[in-house]
């Protein structure tokens, strides 16, 4: 089965203050960056997708080994990023979306949601202590739908009307449910700790 990770890379990161995804951890690794290798790992096959005028994540990603799509109807939000990820690859047997404001996601993680994926799952997402978190894992004859998509209601929608379908895999790993939108929060990374925990949807 080819599964392909689609790095959802085009936010603003107003909350941050700009240029969220190029803001260094603690090792200094782009926050964005590790969110990539991260997939590229696993999967290899990963494209990441940006802001056209994102001329310098673009570089550091490529670097990475991903291929860039800039996205031109990123603006509208994160759906619309999501549609032009997987219209790119629908050729893929299965995509796993993840968001590059969420780099502490594990690898174990990622192999049992593609081992989900390789199982028969519709869609697939981690789950930590009963909430779920991400990345999510679709099927490819939910291709249609997805490469539909538009606005930043991302794929929720999707998620939702097709709930029964939903594989959840419990995992002990936090990073499911942190994301990085502020500059308090990247701090508390580099202290070892994790941002407050949530999921998107």
């Amino acid at each position: 089965m080819r599964i392909v990770a689609i790095l959802l890379a085009a936010g603003r990161g107003s909350r941050f203050g700009g240029d969220k995804l190029l803001a260094p951890l603690a090792g200094g690794t782009p926050l964005g960056v590790q969110a990539a290798r991260s997939l590229k790992a696993v999967f290899g096959d990963t494209v990441a997708v940006v802001r056209p005028e994102d001329d310098a994540l673009a570089r550091l990603l490529r670097a990475a080994g991903v291929e860039v799509l800039a996205c031109p109807d990123a603006h509208l939000g994160m759906g619309s990023s999501l549609a032009h990820g997987v219209r790119a690859r629908s050729d893929a047997d299965a995509w796993v979306v993840a968001l590059a404001d969420m780099p502490l996601v594990r690898s174990d993680t990622l192999v049992r949601i593609a081992a989900a994926l390789r199982a028969g799952a519709l869609i697939a997402a981690p789950c930590y202590r009963g909430e779920r978190g991400h990345p999510v894992g679709f099927a490819a004859s939910l291709g249609a739908r997805l490469a539909a998509l538009s606005g930043d209601v991302g794929a929720r929608e999707v998620v939702q009307a097709e709930r029964a379908g939903l594989v959840l895999v419990e995992v002990d790993d936090a990073g499911v449910l942190a994301d990085i939108d502020t500059q308090a929060e990247l701090a508390s990374v580099a202290r070892g700790e994790l941002p407050r925990q949530r999921s998107r949807g």
